[in-house]
């Protein structure tokens, strides 16, 4: 069902478990789609896994998860060495790691025939297309985030008439390390790592 939808906002929330990790993510309502929750960590804490999944009423579960000793030491997953999933359907990846522009690093996905392109606008800013077909013009949905702190805020908007997995997927990457897609992200991510691993291995 191709929808089209009314821009809507999701609210950074985070919540301290009793036990294991604490839980970040995002929430929110759109008027078409219904309730939105975005979390990370999700489900059961597991060695070298993070997840991070997003579920709503009127949108299929997705679920985006890194495996690796470097998922011990990030926050959330990252787009390398990672597996997504919508509903039980695997969705596959494809990126050029070493291109030199937004568009040449973006992360290529496709599922059920359609195919997806995930591109950074800016550090705080991306874009999810659906690339049209002969039966079908396609859609983008950009999603900025904007605020501070516990203000932060995730504002999305569409173009073109979506599907429910547009914007799950959509929404989900509010919740995964989006660096590498900029050249320079990419650079500090790995910087990043290598601080917090030598830090770990020095605890």
């Amino acid at each position: 069902m191709h929808t089209t939808i009314t821009p809507f906002t999701l609210a950074s929330w985070k919540e301290k478990q009793p036990v294991g990790r604490k839980k970040f993510g995002w929430q929110g309502t759109s008027p078409e789609f219904g309730d939105i929750r975005v979390v990370y960590p999700a489900g059961r804490d597991m060695p070298n896994a993070m997840v991070t999944e997003v579920r709503g009423g009127m949108i299929p579960t997705a679920v985006f998860e890194t495996r690796g000793v470097h998922a011990e030491v990030v926050s959330m997953p990252t787009i390398n060495r990672s597996t997504l999933r919508i509903g039980d359907g695997l969705v596959r990846m494809s990126r050029n790691r070493w291109a030199p522009t937004h568009g040449g690093r973006s992360l290529r996905m496709t599922y059920l025939g359609d195919v997806y392109k995930l591109k950074a606008i800016n550090q705080r800013a991306y874009e999810l297309s659906r690339q049209a077909d002969s039966e079908d013009p396609g859609a983008v949905i950009t999603v900025r985030q904007s605020g501070l702190g516990s203000g932060r805020r995730m504002t999305v908007h569409a173009a073109g008439r979506v599907l429910p997995a547009d914007v799950a997927l959509a929404v989900l990457f509010t919740g995964v390390d989006r660096s590498v897609l900029t050249r320079r992200g990419a650079v500090r991510a790995g910087i990043s790592r290598i601080s917090n691993f030598w830090a770990e291995s020095q605890a």
